[in-house]
């Protein structure tokens, strides 16, 4: 269990002591109001047990207090977001969090996703992906990467972009197309690659130029599946998250980011004159 997890039970757990206090029962009392053995008090005031949506509902109302119930459920929501070690999952090889990507595109209908640094793994060709991910494994250490195996998924994992009725909704924020992070001759032939899907009936590419006059600035990358599951990506963790406000959250974020992106031949444009600036040949 990850110590944000735990975190974030535990003061769940002070504030349901706090609201048992503030009515002057203790936790015998509690537990013949709500019909509970002593013992699951316990263990939810010492963050021992997650509560569930309905026992902090009757918790509320227990404690005279059934105005609470919604900032309970909050934090039950926040409590409920799943943040994955990211050295824990690459711990063995990036086939694994590969494999992960593949299941959950198989899942989606609509798939809507900003990159910032890089390109897309989606929209990525061979080469470009196996230098992502050999300098990934140098950075993280990872010991044994399984980095052939990683780009056949990710390949594979692409067959999705070309399946009647998908719809795939990416921006790339401009600084992306410009970032060496493979030789001269892969990063040429994955400008090509993205020309080549402009136009695809299933994808719907835009380009966030440095010019955009932006509400909200690009700061990470997000990828949202459906309106089921947001995955976010930092540099240590990913957050997994699948509660409504943090849904509505990132898809305000991927509207007003969409509202400055440019596509078709204006997309076409800012990924030549990328290719112009490295100098690409």
């Amino acid at each position: 269990m990850s110590t944000d997890y735990q975190s974030a039970r535990v003061a769940l757990g002070a504030r349901l002591r706090s609201l048992r206090d503030e009515a002057g029962l203790d936790g015998k009392g509690i537990a013949e109001r709500l019909g509970w053995q002593r013992s699951k008090v316990s263990r939810l005031e010492n963050g021992k047990q997650t509560p569930s949506s309905e026992d902090l509902r009757l918790w509320a109302k227990a404690v005279g207090r059934p105005d609470v119930a919604e900032e309970l459920g909050g934090r039950l929501t926040g409590l409920e977001t799943r943040y994955r070690s990211m050295r824990r999952q690459l711990a063995g090889g990036h086939l694994a969090r590969q494999e992960v990507g593949v299941a959950e595109t198989d899942r989606t209908t609509v798939l809507r996703a900003v990159e910032v640094v890089r390109i897309p793994g989606l929209l990525q060709t061979a080469d470009y992906a196996r230098h992502v991910f050999t300098a990934n494994t140098e950075f993280r250490q990872i010991p044994d990467a399984g980095i052939e195996d990683s780009v056949r998924a990710r390949l594979r994992r692409q067959a999705a972009l070309y399946e009647p009725g998908r719809s795939f909704r990416i921006l790339i924020w401009e600084g992306a197309l410009y970032a060496l992070t493979c030789p001269r001759e892969v990063m040429a032939a994955q400008l090509d690659r993205l020309v080549s899907l402009i136009g695809l009936d299933t994808v719907e590419l835009g380009v966030v130029p440095f010019s955009a006059q932006l509400r909200r600035s690009p700061s990470h990358g997000f990828w949202i599946y459906d309106r089921r599951l947001v995955i976010v990506e930092t540099l240590s963790d990913e957050m997994w998250m699948e509660d409504e406000e943090s849904l509505a959250l990132y898809e305000r974020a991927w509207d007003w980011l969409a509202d400055s992106a440019v596509h078709g031949a204006q997309a076409h444009r800012l990924i030549g004159r990328a290719r112009a600036a490295l100098n690409l040949s």
